[in-house]
């Protein structure tokens, strides 16, 4: 199986995020504006204003972005990496061990729910 590479987006709320408007995409995504973050190359952005809940963030790419207070507890992050990533104060999900989180900020492992 080969390992995809993480995905920069084209897409409009994609893009929100990758210029730093984390506002606008959460007021499109209430609106029921459609996206996909699965995969996707969020490495280096600040989400600190991101709305995360429900979010479906598998297989994306996080190295060192600012996720500092962000609840995540509710987005699905299985084989998202977070390497070098700013984590402090993020409420991870239960079912994400502490010690996948540690391996994957350190080594940028991507993590597994036990």
């Amino acid at each position: 199986m080969a390992e995809e590479l993480p995905r920069r987006g084209t897409d409009p709320m994609y893009l929100l995020l990758a210029e730093g408007r984390a506002d606008e995409f959460n007021r499109m995504r209430q609106a029921g504006e459609p996206f996909d973050l699965r995969g996707a190359n969020l490495r280096g952005l600040d989400l600190r204003a991101l709305n995360a809940s429900g979010l479906d963030l598998s297989n994306a790419y996080l190295r060192q972005a600012d996720l500092r207070g962000l609840d995540l507890s509710t987005a699905k992050l299985e084989g998202a990496s977070f390497h070098a990533a700013r984590i402090s104060g993020v409420l991870f999900p239960a079912m994400l061990d502490a010690a996948e989180i540690q391996m994957s900020v350190q080594l940028g492992t991507r993590v597994r729910y036990r």
